[in-house]
């Protein structure tokens, strides 16, 4: 299958004001994929991943832990067979590394598996300070010695279990722990970790190989460390924050979807915040319903105050749903103020939806006042991170005229073929260049 070349610089030209219609299927969960995918290096036995989303930051990753010696087969368009029987502490590629903040995740398994990494400075969207000292505390209380000279350089003669509080609900941290304490020896308890969807779809993974876990989904998790762990065969869940910008996209070109295989067990604080701005969907067994005839008037506190939306650790409203709560806030009726807490530079995209017509306040880094609703007309945009890409693509595909969004490979790096799967739907989108 042909995936574009990474430094591909690609644009997005969208024709606005169409109604969509029909089914969509979650692409699997990018989140979840990466740390399982950096995960399988700590057995030396295959690994069949199934529903892994073909994207750029799956791609690298994948590209990554072939330079360390394993190897990995695309068998399918999205499924992915790993085999780390052999591995070398190779120092990883700076450039792979700057692309993409999940090479931090290799930390883990390669100090169980070799006792070493060589780790240059993880890169990934630009949406303020992501600090990894949560990685190295918790690594440190697992028996890792770190350096820091250009890179990070990693070494454990022996991971031993420990209590391990993090400073910070992180969830690659989290990710990073979970792994280390799999292969360690003894039982290690961690304290204050995440506990998103894709934290527990890890950890799943990882007792299917024969790791044994408790406490999966809370913020305490015990790790019994030192099994072996084996072959193993895992699909990888639907991604809900996928799912969260389709229920933004249905209500801002007004339009009736149905999201086949949603994960609705998930969803709860994602339809909770749009039920706050006055759109309501039904579920069918898994699936989720998007009518198109939504109310969409933003719901005041009690005394007619202006609600407030703001994003939390899981299992509150997910921190990367926000730019699409945003551009769909700008069509609804009423005032709400949004509250990123988590990410100093996230909402600095809002100044293309202001000259796109959208009436916000940005009132300081992290948080914006959304008067609606707001009638949008088309712009040339260019797409700074993975959200505000396809907040972006929302706002052009609900507004009059025909936009272009430039660098929306950042897009591709989270919603695999989104212009494919969307024009399926009714939309009109041209990706320029065209895909091979």
């Amino acid at each position: 299958m042909a995936v574009s070349h990474p430094k591909e610089r690609i644009e997005y030209i969208v024709e606005g004001g169409r109604r969509l219609s029909g089914t969509i299927s979650p692409s699997g969960n990018k989140n979840a994929a990466l740390p399982i995918v950096a995960a399988a290096l700590l057995t030396e036995h295959p690994v069949i991943l199934t529903n892994v989303p073909r994207i750029r930051d799956v791609e690298a990753l994948v590209t990554l832990i072939r330079s360390v010696g394993a190897e990995a087969e695309w068998t399918g368009r999205n499924a992915l067979r790993i085999h780390a029987k052999e591995l070398r502490p190779a120092a990883l590629d700076p450039d792979l590394c700057s692309r993409i903040r999940a090479s931090i995740l290799l930390a883990g398994p390669m100090l169980a598996r070799c006792g070493q990494i060589t780790l240059p400075p993880p890169g990934g969207d630009v949406i303020g300070r992501r600090r990894i000292d949560t990685h190295f505390l918790a690594l440190r209380q697992l028996g890792a010695e770190i350096e820091l000279n250009d890179a990070y350089v990693l070494t454990a003669r022996d991971l031993v279990g420990a209590d391990v509080f993090l400073d910070e609900p992180s969830v690659t941290g989290t990710e990073n722990a979970l792994c280390a304490a799999v292969a360690a020896r003894g039982t290690t308890v961690l304290r204050n970790c995440a506990s998103e969807p894709h934290v527990q779809d890890l950890a799943h993974f990882l007792i299917a190989m024969g790791a044994e876990i408790e406490g999966i989904g809370t913020n305490c998790m015990t790790i019994h460390g030192a099994h072996s762990l084996g072959a193993v065969e895992h699909r990888i869940g639907p991604d809900h924050i996928e799912v969260g910008s389709l229920i933004g996209l249905a209500a801002v070109t007004r339009s009736d979807l149905r999201i086949a295989g949603a994960g609705v067990e998930h969803l709860r604080s994602t339809l909770m915040g749009f039920e706050r701005l006055g759109i309501r969907c039904t579920t069918e067994g898994d699936d989720l319903l998007i009518p198109e005839n939504q109310e969409m008037r933003i719901v005041p506190d009690f005394g007619g105050h202006v609600p407030k939306i703001e994003d939390q650790p899981w299992p509150a409203f997910p921190a990367d749903t926000m730019s699409i709560a945003i551009v769909t806030a700008t069509q609804c009726d009423g005032m709400v103020l949004m509250f990123e807490k988590m990410f100093e530079s996230r909402m600095f995209f809002v100044d293309k939806l202001i000259a796109m017509g959208a009436r916000i306040v940005l009132c300081d880094p992290h948080r914006a006042v959304v008067s609606g609703p707001a009638k949008l007309r088309a712009a040339r945009m260019e797409s700074p991170d993975i959200r505000a890409g396809m907040a972006m693509l929302i706002a052009a595909m609900g507004a009059e005229g025909t936009s272009i969004i430039n660098n929306a490979q950042q897009i591709e790096r989270g919603y695999e073929r989104i212009d494919e799967r969307l024009n399926a739907l009714g939309a009109r989108i041209t990706r320029n260049p065209p895909r091979d």
